[in-house]
Order: structure tokens, then sequence, then C-alpha cells
């Protein structure tokens, strides 16, 4: 197949896929999607769960699959459109639901246990002596049975009472004993109940508490809270510290009761209140009929004539995770042999309609086969959403734009076509995110935007290398073919060890970041295509025509100054300046530290703005602490454009279930909120999300030291850890330094500069390898010099290219954009420099110090009067560059050599490096001995460490075993 051809083929493909790209993206196509949006873009409610065992389940693939089955149930329940709610690590759930408002009632509705229990109440609620007292009325609470009153006792006597109580072991036990975090001293309970005493302490630490002691109640026994109306926030309160012992015997589970149903009480006798009624199965119906007979023969034992039957009716309570929901009676009279249940029942317990619904919902879908603990929350109003969707679409746009006009303005005709494939590969990436689908969050469009700065970067690598071939006297085809030959191999590894940090950090992240990873990772493959094949195609369709025709058009004409320094001779400087950096770094993180954010310590933040008031951030910090909250800290926002001139943000110490309901308390003080949004993250998320950045790094570390290994030798990959780490302390430093907070943004962005720093570091270590068998009569420090002189325009060409649309993110992004952005501003410029100028130096001592590089150093050190220069001379043996570029010939008949696949000025160079480590050639010496004169003194001993000189050396022609071609009549070239 020609070139012709296979141009033609490729240039054909890409529009194809540029049509179909555009039928996915125009709305209105046949083929069109739509575009799947995060809620930190849509706005709603992000939930993460942590699984526990019960004494029914253990935490298995099996049984969290049932419970995310569940899950999804309860969420379409509650009508949220498009739901995600997928695992996330070995136990942890991750839910999210778009335009939900409400984080509190979400949390309720979708991650309660909802184990809902039927107990016989006065053979189950027990006294001061562990025992059942169906006949006390101090105990039972009478006709006032489950409220608050007669019976109940404060929560922390209830624990402390029921955990001297013996343990019974029956097989119905719920439970295998709970533990509870108190604070003896104020008496009160501070935490749980959780099954052990680790979970306890970590559910203390999640809601910021710190109990004196942890208090274990046997199995066998459960403390529910008193039953209260949910519309009467004074009887709430009440019951908000009234607790009963129950006797963990229970009678009906919810897996005996089916078709629960919201209703109203409109039936004989009834009061219109909503009720919750259900029907029972065939197992169920029998126990139902056996309980509330029991229930109605105890009493009819007491029933006297002319007795009010009511005021003798025993009750049975309905117990749903630790909670009465109600405590009804069977009266002895109307029902003196029980329920049968073959018509249902109902549960009528002060529900409002929404309460009604939720109970009913909770009861279809069953009870979650294992425990739940919310360990992360965020919510993010649509105000906020669309904000940060309209900023992050600008620092886009605005990046994009910066980067075509570079290329446009540094690469002209070959920047026109560098243009045309970011917009092909822009077209294609939309309708790859459509057609995955992608969702796109905030750290996607960063990984998005980034991607921009990958594709330029390819190009520019090889525009520069034809630029460099073209100089060296090709003619333009010849040189386009040659520079995308040789800057295939550099682009490739580093975009390969780009796409392996991106999958490392999708693999190990949390979701937040999983999104910026993914779009990163597909971005640098879809660029490849883009910036590699799709440019190549289009030069060589274009290399005969009048555009590129001239080395000017492709911004590759004399090369005015070049780089001439002695960077190896100054490595001693650039080590002293980054050690002091480095120590300056390394005091302020010692001093100072890293202000992690509650990502790591856990806590909660949120921000709001007010429709109509502007309250204080002393009046917000006093209603927040009248509602239960210790120590919240308020303060104003500035210059957040997102919640605008009146925007405060509050932190505190509380996470979980409690801070759910922040927003609740702020809107019955202060009205409406106009944007709200709120992070909570427990300690075992933030516990997490740090192993997972170590884990990430160190595998990062690990991956890109074997690549490197594996493609040059293993003593180039020590330089390169020696520069990552570089650049990892630098930026940590910058952050102890300015105080900035050290978030997940920030970590995705770490990972990141590993793999950018290592963009450069190829760069330079790939021109070594292509020099060392180049120069062999070199020594290192030349070959690297002169490497370096050679890349060192194409390295800053690609960082400055890179740090454009990061550039745009820190102007024009919202605030976890802007996260992304430093991290990745002060990384990328770190990771420029130390790869050139502490990578390649690193590599050049340590070469240096190998036998056959000794060898070289001395040998020109002798021959230059004790120094060796800072780069190679003809002297040496090495070719010496020209004062100018040679001029393509334009010349059918003169081209370069086709079967050497080099220029004349290339193969010169050739000729004038070859060289051995060995001694002289034995073809040489033959013919010395051969010519000699019997009288002339013999040779001198040669060498063996030298090496050979320029005029020993003797050029065979290969043999050809190949078949002689046929004559190229229109070249005329003789064979």
């Amino acid at each position: 197949m020609t070139d012709r051809r296979r141009n033609l083929i490729i240039l054909s493909l890409v529009a194809a896929l540029l049509v179909a790209s555009l039928a996915v993206i125009i709305p209105g196509s046949p083929l069109s999607k739509p575009t799947r949006q995060g809620l930190d873009l849509k706005g709603g409610v992000s939930l993460v769960y942590q699984a526990k065992p019960t004494r029914f389940a253990k935490v298995t693939s099996d049984s969290i699959n049932r419970t995310m089955d569940i899950m999804r149930q309860r969420v379409d329940n509650l009508g949220v459109a498009e739901p995600e709610i997928q695992r996330s690590g070995s136990d942890q759930i991750d839910v999210s639901l778009p335009d939900v408002k409400n984080a509190d009632q979400a949390q309720q509705q979708v991650g309660t246990t909802a184990q809902l229990l039927f107990y016989d109440w006065e053979k189950s609620v027990l006294g001061p002596d562990g025992k059942s007292h169906p006949l006390d009325t101090a105990v039972t609470g009478g006709q006032q049975a489950g409220q608050p009153g007669a019976g109940t006792q404060t929560y922390y006597e209830a624990v402390k009472r029921a955990s001297k109580f013996p343990a019974t072991n029956e097989p119905d036990d719920t439970t295998n004993g709970l533990v509870y975090g108190v604070d003896d001293k104020a008496k009160t309970v501070l935490c749980g109940p959780q099954e052990t005493v680790a979970d306890a302490t970590e559910a203390c630490q999640t809601a910021g508490k710190k109990p004196t002691s942890y208090v274990n109640v046997p199995r066998g026994y459960i403390i529910v809270r008193a039953e209260a109306d949910d519309n009467d926030k004074a009887a709430q309160a009440t019951a908000a510290d009234a607790y009963f012992i129950l006797k963990d015997d229970p009678a009906l589970l919810g897996t005996d009761i089916k078709n629960p149903e919201q209703n109203v009480d409109n039936g004989a006798g009834g009061n219109g209140q909503p009720t919750v009624t259900f029907d029972f199965t065939s197992a169920g119906q029998k126990k139902w009929q056996k309980t509330t007979r029991a229930i109605a023969q105890r009493g009819a034992d007491q029933l006297l004539p002319g007795v009010d039957s009511t005021a003798v009716a025993n009750h049975f309570a309905i117990v749903l995770d630790g909670r009465l929901i109600s405590v009804p009676y069977i009266d002895p009279r109307q029902n003196p042999d029980g329920i049968d249940g073959s018509n249902g029942s109902q549960i009528s317990g002060n529900f409002t309609i929404k309460s009604a619904q939720r109970l009913a919902n909770l009861i279809k879908t069953g009870a979650l086969p294992i425990k739940l603990e919310l360990i992360s929350q965020s919510q993010v109003s649509a105000t906020l959403g669309q904000q940060a969707l309209h900023q992050g679409l600008i620092a886009g746009i605005v990046g994009f734009a910066i980067v075509a006009l570079f290329l446009l303005a540094f690469y002209r005709i070959l920047g026109v076509i560098a243009v045309l494939a970011l917009f092909v590969y822009a077209i294609y990436f939309f309708a790859l995110i459509k057609l995955i689908p992608i969702t796109m969050t905030l750290p996607g469009i960063a990984g998005l935007i980034l991607t921009i700065g990958v594709a330029a970067d390819a190009n520019i690598v090889i525009f520069e290398r034809v630029k460099e071939e073209i100089r060296a006297g090709r003619s333009v085809p010849a040189g386009i073919a040659q520079g995308y030959k040789k800057g295939i191999a550099a682009i490739i590894d580093a975009n390969v060890v780009t796409f392996m940090v991106a999958f490392i950090l999708f693999v190990l992240a949390t979701a937040g970041v999983k999104g910026f990873a993914f779009t990163l990772g597909i971005g640098t493959l879809t660029s490849l295509f883009t910036a590699v094949l799709a440019t190549q195609a289009t030069l060589g369709t274009m290399q005969r025509s009048r555009w590129i025709s001239h080395p000017a058009a492709l911004g590759a004409g004399e090369t005015k100054r070049r780089w001439t320094q002695d960077f190896m001779g100054a490595s001693k400087w650039f080590f002293s300046m980054s050690g002091v950096i480095l120590l300056i770094g390394a005091l302020a993180i010692g001093g100072k530290g890293l202000n992690f954010g509650i990502d790591f310590e856990s806590g909660t933040r949120a921000k709001v703005a007010f429709v109509q008031q502007t309250p204080s951030e002393n009046q917000v910090g006093s209603a927040l602490r009248a509602a239960g909250f210790n120590n919240p800290e308020v303060q104003k926002v500035k210059g957040d454009k997102e919640l605008g001139a009146n925007g405060l943000q509050i932190s505190l110490g509380e996470t979980g279930q409690k801070a759910a309901g922040v927003e609740r308390v702020l809107t019955s003080r202060f009205g409406a909120t106009r944007a709200y949004q709120a992070d909570s993250i427990g300690p075992t998320f933030g516990k997490t999300v740090a192993s997972s950045a170590i884990k990430a790094i160190i595998a990062s570390l690990l991956v890109i030291s074997l690549y490197i290994a594996l493609r040059f030798e293993w003593k180039f990959a020590v330089p390169v850890l020696i520069a990552l780490m570089h650049d990892l302390l630098i930026t940590a430093g910058v952050y102890s330094l300015t105080g900035r907070e050290v978030t997940t943004s920030t970590v995705a962005a770490l990972l990141t500069i590993l793999g950018y720093s290592l963009y450069d570091t190829i760069i330079v270590f790939d021109r070594i390898r292509e020099n060392i068998p180049r120069m062999p009569r070199a020594a290192f420090t030349q070959i690297v010099n002169r490497s370096m002189s050679e890349v060192l325009t194409r390295s800053l060409a690609t960082s400055f290219c890179t740090l454009l649309p990061i550039t745009a993110l820190l102007f024009f992004g919202g605030a976890t954009l802007k996260d992304f952005a430093f991290a990745l501003l002060i990384g990328v410029i770190s990771g420029a420099y130390s790869s050139v100028f502490i990578a390649s130096p690193v590599l050049a001592h340590w070469k240096e110090r190998e036998e056959v590089y000794r060898r070289r150093r001395l040998r020109i050190a002798e021959e230059s009067g004790g120094i060796v220069p800072a780069y190679a001379t003809a002297g040496h043996g090495i070719t010496v560059d020209p004062k100018g570029p040679q001029r393509p010939s334009r010349r059918i008949t003169t081209p370069d050599d086709p079967e050497r696949g080099v220029s004349k000025r290339e193969f010169d160079e050739l000729v004038a490096d070859i060289a051995h480590e060995t001694a002289p050639s034995s073809v040489a010496s033959k013919t010395r001995r051969k010519d000699a004169e019997p009288e002339q003194e013999p040779e001198p001993t040669p060498d063996p460490t030298a090496d050979a000189a320029p005029e020993d050396l003797v050029l065979k022609e290969p043999k050809r075993d190949k078949p002689k071609r046929a004559r190229n009549k229109r070249h005329g070239r003789p064979r």
C-alpha cells in the first residue's frame, strides 16, 4: 500500500468518525445522546455508606448487592430521575441523587436499615429488675403505653441498667449485643448503638464525640425511644430522652407482612388521620393470630363487669430501627380471641402523610440485610451547580483558544493543522462523553481541559522534530516522514505513562476524582489518534503542495540562536537551588504542617447564601449552637462568584446524620436559601481517602519506574524517581507556605503531575538514548549537553502549552477547578525544571562512573589540556554542527538516500562518529605490515582503552542477499 493511499484511508476514517460524532452531539438528530451531568453541576445529594455486619448477615458481595437493590427501589419511590447507586471498594456504596434538595430526608429514605419488629408490649417491656411486669403500669405505662412518662427512663439510665442484665442468647434475638459510647460525668449517651466496640469508637469519632467509656448491653435486650407525634415539636422534645428496655423477643418481623400502603383512617370510628395498612403472609397471619390472642386474653383476665375494656387492654408495639412507631391496644371485649389477620391490619401512630408514605415505602422494599453507616455526604443546590458549569465551560473555551493561538503563532501552517486536529479531537471527545456515557463533573471538566494540553503537546514534539530534520538538510517531505518516525517513540512513552497514572487514579481514587481520571485517560487515548495519525495523514497528503513546500512555511527557517550553555557544568547550581527550595519547604512542612481539608480530617463544611435575610456570623453560629452543634465556625466568603457578596461558610465537627440537618436549621431560622452546598466527611471516609492517596502515589511511582527501566535501562529510572519526588516535595512545600487546603483534588493533581513531569523527562531521555550510539567517543556529559540543547526548545514549548489551559482553569474556574489548577501550576513548572535540570544531571553523574565513560573522559581531558569541553569537538572524533542549515535540494533527481534512510549531513555525522572502544582494527594492522619497510621501527603497542582514529576505519558495504531491484527511472539514480 502506497503512502498516499494509506493517508487517504486515514483521512476518510477521520471524516467518517467526525460525521458520526456530530450526529451524536447535534440535538434532534436520530443518534443524539443527552449529556449526563454530575451532582456538582446539576445539583443534588451524594451519600456514601459503609456496610457493617449484623447478627443475621455478614458483609459479602451478595449482601451488598441485595442492599443496593433495595436502595434502588427506595430511590424509585422518591421519584428521583437518573439516580446512581454503585459499589465503591469492598464495603462502600455511593448513592447520587440528582435534583434532590433535602439531604436529611434522602438519607432517612435511602440508608435507613428499616428493621421492622412487632412485640407483645406488656410481655416485653422490662422493669428495673430486668423482668417483665404486665400488671404494673409503672413499668408498662398503662393506657399511655409507649408514651413519655410512666415506665420511661433517660437514655443513659436505660443503657447503664440494661448493661447489668444477664445475656439470654436465644435464637430469635435480633442482635449480638449493642455497644454505646457514654459520658459518665454528664450522664449522657454520645453515640451508638453499634455491634462492636470498634464500630462504636468510629461512630463517636464521626459524630465528633469523646466518650469517657463504652457500655455493652448484652444480647437479648434492645433500648427503644418513646413514641411521639411527628407534628408536635414539644412531644418530640420530650421523647428525645425517654426510653424503654425491651426483651429482644419479637413476635413478628417485617418479612411477615406484605402490600403496605399509606391510607387514611376514614372507617367507622376513624379520625381521618394518615395510617399504614398492610396484609400478612400466611406464616405472618398465624403469628399475628397467636400473638393478639395472648394479648387479648391477658386483658380479658382483668376485665370486670362495668369496667371500660380500654382501661385493661394490653398492647403490641411496632418498632422501626430502635424507635417506637406505634403501641396500639387489643380490645379484649371486641376481639377476645385476637385478630385473625385475614383482612390485614393497620398502623396508626400520629403520622403525617409524608411520614406514613415513608414508612409504607420502607416496609414495601424491606429491611436492608446489613447495617449502613453514613460516612460521607455532600449537597449542592441547582443554582451553584449551574454556576459551576458555566465557569467550567468558560475556562475550557479560553484554554482551547489560547492553546490554538500559541500553535498558530509558533508553527504557522503546522499550527493550522494542529488546531484543526484539536477541533476534531474536541468533537470526538464530546461524542465519547455522550456515548459511553461519562458523567461530567467538575473534576471531569478539569481533566477534559487538561487533555487539550496533552493533545497539543504531542503535536509540538513531532513538529519540533520535523523542523529539526528539515534544518538538517532534508527535503520537506522527507523531513515530515522522519519527524513522525523519530518523534513517535517519545509521544507513545509519555502518553502511556499518563494513561497508566490516570488508570491508577481511577482504580484507587474516590468517586469525585474518578471523573477526572476517566476523562484524562480517554482524552489521552483520543489525542493519540488525532494528534498523530490524523495530522500525519494530513501532512502526508499535503507534502507536495505549495502550502508547505518551503521550510519557512513550517517555521523551519534558519535558526537564529542555538542553546550552547554548559548544562552539566552548571548542575551544581541547579542542585543547590533545588536544595534551598526543598529545605524551605521542609521547614515549612515541619513548622506549619499541611492544611488538610475535611476530606482527610473529617467534618462538615457548608456554604450558604439566603434569599432575603443576610444574617451575621454570630447569628448563624448561635442558631447552630442552639440546635446542638458544638463550636460551629462561621465566616464570610469573599470573592466567591457562586455565593455572591453575602455568602457564608460554616465548618462543623459533626458529620453523618446530624450534619444532614444543617440546612433545615438554617432555613427554619433565616428563611429560604438562594444557594447551598455542603460536604460532610466522616473519619472512616477520611482514612479511606488518605489510604487511597498513598497507595495511588506509590503505585504510580512503581509503574513509572518499571516502564522507564523497560523502555530505557534501569539507571534511567532512578533519576526519574528523584525528579518526581522533587516535584511532589516542592508542591507540598508551596502548599504549606501558602496555607492552601489539601483536598482530594490536590491529590488528583499531584498524581497528574507525575505524568506531566515525566513527559519532558522522556523527551530528553529519548534524545540521549538516540545520541549515545551516534556519539561513541564523547563523554556522557557531552552527550547530555548536546541532547538537552537539541530538545530544550520543545520541552519548554510543551510545558508552556500545558500551562495555558491550567492558567485558564485558575482564572476562570470555580473553587474546585482552582484547587486542581493551583497544584497543577506548581507541579508543571517544577516538573519542567526538574526534568531538564535535575533528572538529566543526575543521570549524567551516575553514568560517568561507568568504566567506558570514565575512560572516554580521561582521554578527552588529556587531549584538551586537562579539561573536558561542554560539547564534543571534531578533535574528539565527534561531528560539529555546520554554521548554517543546508538548503534542501529542489531537484527530484537528487533525493535523500532512501536506502540509508538518512540525509547527507546525517550520514556524514554517522561516519565521523563511528569508533570502537577496543583496539585498532585488524584490517588496518594487516595493511600496515604489508607495506612496511624492513628497517622501519615497529609500531608502538596500541592502547586497548583508546578509541580508533577516524583514518583507521574501513567501511564495508554490507552484502545484499535480496535480489536487485529494478532501476528507478524516475530518479535516474545509478544502482
